[in-house]
């Protein structure tokens, strides 16, 4: 459509500046929340935030900013948006972008940058974020014109949320902030469409039943991107439709409900036995979402040998990347499942199959010892879920808590398991938790952390008290960094090289912020703080103090097959 220029009166009245051009663009996006820290080179878009309508969060740390805002989209499925300002305000965003470009999470931050005149010039406090971010970021932008701004942040947005989501960064140079644009601002066009078909190829997805009614011991295993697509329902018919047996991924955890029977728990490192198994007995795979991240396979020349195995994605550089496949599906998983379900007419014979499994499952439970008083970290899980009913949001950071909660906390619903899966990011729990209470205010949300992670990030406590968010926090201190000391007594012949740890009272922490906490030393007070904890009106932290030398068992060694596995194999 042709644009005509406004007259000099109309342009008058609506001279905008980039900054108030930009806060417009966030609005039009539904922006309701950012999280963020101020800086010299962001002051033109905070003087805005003093009086504007969306909400500013005030982290402690702009790696703070950035989890929260990985964690705020997790658990509603819109995009997050943090905010930094320029040099070492953008560059400590790293972290929390690389975080977000391996678990597939759509972000959108924006940083700061010098004026466009010293840019090059090892001006203060500049940094080439974009350069920096480039291989972390879907894209990345360097807004040199106040005009450019909204057709950027929409197809920023769109970048960010569409095919496999990720962040995308936008560079707003502080002179720019300050443009300002006398009349409308740049026509913004709309997004680039992505050449995919969503749906998946007719004559692919007619081979894929072809070889699912063909198969003997069919096994589902879905990821991340099945969470992503929504595609938990359709997952569940195709199960029971074929009655296949299913297993989860870390990233896809509560897209299968644990309750079901066909549920197999998750395959990999630290999967259950009955998993690892039935994929190496298996004779075909439909994998949904999922990359095969080395976590999930193992050694790679070991994984199914005996299955034909279909990969349904939505990022064709994904598919095939780490196991050779013998179908690629190419499209939004549910749009691939609603398909392939209709073209199913016949059906696999799995009835030996599914006694087999039945069999593995009862000769190779999830078990752990229990010992009178001592408190087993596996225990404090399990009292968590049944105080919750199953019914909260876990948040985890990495290590032996992320591991035991993927063990024994049974997830019915997706986006209830928030956690860095691909970067495996220590402090990243504490602000995610938080980013997802804001998310979900009705919901509990409960961090699952370890003595070591939650100290990277612990300073958010702060942003806690100062927001009034209330967030659930339990620390499995077992005064180690838990998985480093487990690899080194199993490895490195119990040579316990700066992995034993000293912390701070961490009650007295949670209240110097004016929050509440509780120690919790015997296994008989596991379950009453933790009701303490729920009926709280504000953060609560629970200082559990479980036993120091507990490993995650099963596991299977780096390097080995799936089912060479220490603990739980006969």
């Amino acid at each position: 459509m042709k644009q005509y220029p406004a007259s000099k009166k109309a342009q008058s009245v609506i001279a905008k500046s980039g900054a108030q051009i930009l806060i417009e663009s966030l609005e039009k996006e539904g922006v309701e929340v950012i999280f963020g820290y101020p800086g010299a080179a962001v002051l033109p878009l905070f003087d805005l935030f003093y009086d504007g309508k969306i909400r500013f969060i005030l982290t402690r740390h702009e790696q703070g900013a950035a989890h929260a805002a990985d964690g705020y989209a997790r658990a509603s499925g819109k995009t997050g948006v943090c905010l930094a300002t320029s040099g070492p305000g953008a560059v400590n965003l790293v972290t929390g972008l690389a975080t977000a470009y391996m678990d597939s999470v759509p972000l959108v931050a924006i940083t700061g940058q010098v004026k466009t005149s010293l840019i090059g010039n090892d001006a203060f406090q500049e940094a080439d974020v974009t350069g920096i971010t480039r291989s972390i970021t879907k894209h990345n932008y360097l807004v040199k014109d106040a005009r450019e701004i909204p057709a950027v942040v929409r197809e920023a947005f769109h970048l960010a949320g569409s095919g496999r989501p990720g962040p995308v960064l936008i560079d707003l140079p502080v002179d720019i902030q300050q443009q300002i644009v006398e009349g409308a601002a740049a026509f913004t066009p709309a997004p680039r469409q992505e050449k995919l078909d969503f749906h998946g190829k007719r004559g692919q997805i007619k081979k894929a039943a072809e070889l699912i009614a063909s198969a003997k011991r069919p096994l589902i295993i879905a990821g991340g991107g099945a969470v992503i697509s929504g595609a938990g329902r359709l997952l569940l018919e195709l199960a029971e439709k074929i009655h296949c047996p299913a297993a989860v991924t870390l990233m896809g955890m509560g897209i299968f409900p644990a309750g079901n029977n066909y549920y197999l728990g998750m395959p990999g490192m630290h999967g259950t036995v009955y998993a690892n198994r039935a994929i190496s007995e298996s004779d075909l795979i439909i994998a949904v979402g999922v990359r095969f991240d080395d976590r999930v396979t193992g050694r790679v020349d070991s994984f199914a040998q005996g299955a034909k195995i279909i990969q349904i994605d939505i990022d064709p550089s994904s598919i095939g990347k780490n196991i050779r496949v013998d179908l690629a599906i190419t499209a939004d998983a549910s749009a691939a499942l609603e398909r392939l379900l209709e073209e199913i007419r016949v059906l696999p014979d799995t009835g030996g199959w599914l006694r087999r499994i039945g069999q593995l499952k009862k000769e190779y439970p999830l078990c752990y010892e229990k010992e009178k008083g001592l408190i087993k970290p596996q225990a404090v899980i399990e009292q968590i879920y049944a105080a919750t009913g199953g019914k909260a949001i876990i948040v985890t950071d990495v290590g032996q808590n992320q591991m035991w909660t993927a063990q024994w906390y049974a997830f019915e619903r997706p986006r209830r398991l928030i956690t860095s899966g691909g970067l495996g990011t220590m402090g990243f729990g504490l602000p995610a938790a938080m980013g997802a209470k804001i998310a979900s205010p009705r919901d509990t949300v409960f961090l699952i952390s370890g003595d070591g992670s939650i100290q990277m990030n612990s300073r958010e406590l702060a942003t806690c008290a100062a927001e009034g968010i209330n967030i659930k926090v339990a620390i499995l201190n077992n005064g180690c960094l838990g998985m480093v000391r487990q690899w080194q007594e199993l490895f490195y012949k119990r040579r316990y090289s700066q992995s034993l740890l000293t912390s701070p009272d961490f009650v007295l922490l949670a209240g110097s912020y004016g929050l509440n906490g509780a120690l919790v030393r015997e296994n008989k007070g596991v379950r009453p703080a933790i009701e303490k904890a729920l009926r709280s009106e504000k953060t609560f932290l629970i200082d559990f103090r479980v036993a120091a030398e507990e490993n995650v068992l099963p596991m299977v060694p780096a390097g080995e097959a799936i089912d060479r596995m220490i603990g739980g194999m006969a």
